[in-house]
């Protein structure tokens, strides 16, 4: 069962201008400790790495139909990589509050997350499902 659609497209040029105009406050404001530092590994990519996160963000705040309001704020929402590459998200905070509001009785969240980047633009798209509980006893 689907529970939310969240896509969202960000220009990585605005981020580079954004990043030479406020810097580690506009970074530290959205990010993360662990999306900064991995960000930060990769200096070549600084803007394209801070415009996939910005993107995934708003493409989950869309999806649990919310936006950035009623308690959801930008370092709720984490995006992290598994060591083969794909993405997930990890939420907390009142992203995570919203996601557990929207999950009916007896099934668990499942968020998929797909990302992209060519030339100027990342992009994102965020599906919340909800799946039946499985009992491993």
């Amino acid at each position: 069962m689907i529970l939310g659609l969240g896509t969202d497209l960000c220009d990585i040029r605005r981020v580079e201008r954004t990043l030479e105009q406020f810097g580690n406050r506009f970074v530290n404001r959205l990010f993360d400790e662990t999306e900064r530092h991995a960000v930060e590994r990769r200096p070549q990519r600084r803007a394209s790495g801070y415009a996939m996160r910005f993107a995934a963000k708003e493409a989950c705040a869309k999806a649990l139909g919310t936006g950035f309001r009623h308690g959801v704020f930008w370092r709720d929402i984490v995006l992290g990589n598994e060591t083969s590459g794909k993405p997930f998200l990890t939420l907390k905070g009142g992203a995570l509050a919203r996601l557990l509001e929207l999950t009916p009785g007896g099934m668990e969240a499942l968020i998929n997350i797909s990302l992209t980047d060519e030339q100027s633009l990342a992009h994102a798209i965020v599906i919340i499902s909800a799946i039946p509980v499985v009992d491993h006893s």
